[in-house]
């Protein structure tokens, strides 16, 4: 039973993996044998992150990368294959959010930002990487979106639009690709304790209402995010692709009523 969990051998790119949930899953991923490329735009930030993997055992390449760069990408899959020469699991982690606020009020320039960070630049990534997984036998994709692209927001319009895009994003790309033994799926987190959501669960008032209508009590942690992460790119999900998997301790199916 162990096996299916194992990822010796494996080779992984995680953008964003320099804090939170990318990080979470780097680490873990390192945990579990897979050789992983940590990579987000601050170089110090993923050395950090990448010496704690070497020192525990494991083994990690630093990549820095702007996602919003298509360069930059691809600079980030040759030096994966420059360091390992294979490209077995693509995790696409890093994303923004820029506006908080009504999308009546949002900017062209600021709207076509959070669709090009947040879609776009997957999009480009997996179309440079997914030849060279296909190449050495299939492998996994996986977005991490947000429960925010399964429900109408007041606040997170553009962000939320972006979110829904990366989960067919991954239904095509499981369609496309499939019949290379590749599979592809979206994490759709809910409230998760990183710096990215810390402006919410930060704040007394909406860290109650969050943990009062969950169903479980509580918001979520990173390991929460990176051992669905560990399921999804490994054999214990070899039969699942194409689907959205929502990892947000039951809010979206109904929660308790907040007191």
């Amino acid at each position: 039973m162990s096996t299916l969990f194992d990822l010796t051998g494996k080779v992984a790119i995680i953008t964003g993996s320099s804090r939170g949930i990318g990080r979470a899953i780097a680490e873990r991923m390192a945990e579990h044998g897979a050789k992983v490329v940590v990579s987000s735009r601050k170089a110090d930030a993923c050395a950090e992150v990448a010496a704690g993997i070497i020192a525990r055992g494991g083994e990690a390449l630093v990549q820095p990368c702007n996602i919003g760069r298509r360069e930059e990408l691809q600079a980030l899959v040759d030096a994966t294959l420059a360091k390992w020469g294979r490209i077995d699991i693509l995790v696409c982690n890093a994303s923004i959010n820029p506006f908080y606020g009504p999308s009546s009020e949002i900017t062209d320039e600021v709207f076509d930002r959070v669709y090009n960070y947040n879609v776009r630049s997957t999009f480009w990534l997996c179309n440079m990487a997914l030849p060279h997984m296909a190449a050495v036998g299939g492998g996994s994709v996986l977005v991490i979106s947000s429960v925010g692209g399964l429900q109408g927001n007041d606040k997170l319009g553009a962000y939320a639009i972006s979110k829904a895009a990366e989960m067919q994003l991954v239904r095509n790309l499981a369609v496309e690709w499939g019949d290379r033994n590749i599979r592809a799926n979206a994490i759709a987190p809910g409230l998760i304790r990183t710096d990215f959501a810390k402006a919410i669960w930060d704040n007394p008032e909406s860290h109650a209402r969050a943990t009062k209508t969950s169903p479980l009590g509580r918001i979520g942690e990173p390991d929460d995010i990176a051992g669905a992460a560990i399921f999804l790119c490994s054999a214990a999900g070899n039969f699942t692709t194409g689907q959205t998997l929502v990892c947000d301790g039951g809010r979206t199916i109904g929660g308790r009523v907040a007191g």
